[in-house]
């Protein structure tokens, strides 16, 4: 008589509650992960900071994410350097910024270009 060692195969319900009891960890990290990214809320909006005339506007925006790199590297050493100036004018500052930003590190327009192959 032979006797075979083999384990016996799950039934197809374990199998499918194994895998949701692996993926709630997942989903929850995930989520976890989602929500810190969210934005908060600035309430220094619309306030002149000390020493200057105006909040920032669209220019001085677009000309804070061109230097963003720089600013930032400076800014892990000088605690009274930040990236993001928070007396701003709010959407046109914003759009400004990312616009900077996009001039700076490339905007993605590089990854669309192709070099011409020569035969």
């Amino acid at each position: 008589m032979k006797t075979s060692n083999a384990l016996p195969r799950p039934s197809p319900d374990a199998v499918k509650t194994g895998r949701t009891l692996r993926a709630v960890p997942i989903l929850a990290f995930a989520l976890l992960a989602l929500a810190s990214c969210a934005a908060g809320r600035n309430d220094l909006v619309e306030t002149v900071r000390p020493g200057a005339e105006a909040p920032a506007g669209f220019l001085l925006g677009l000309w804070h994410g061109m230097i963003a790199f720089v600013t930032f590297i400076v800014s892990l050493f000088n605690k009274n350097v930040n990236v993001y100036e928070v007396h701003n004018t709010g959407a046109t500052y914003n759009l400004g910024f990312v616009i900077g930003v996009m001039i700076a590190f490339g905007g993605g327009a590089k990854g669309s270009c192709r070099k011409k192959r020569r035969d």
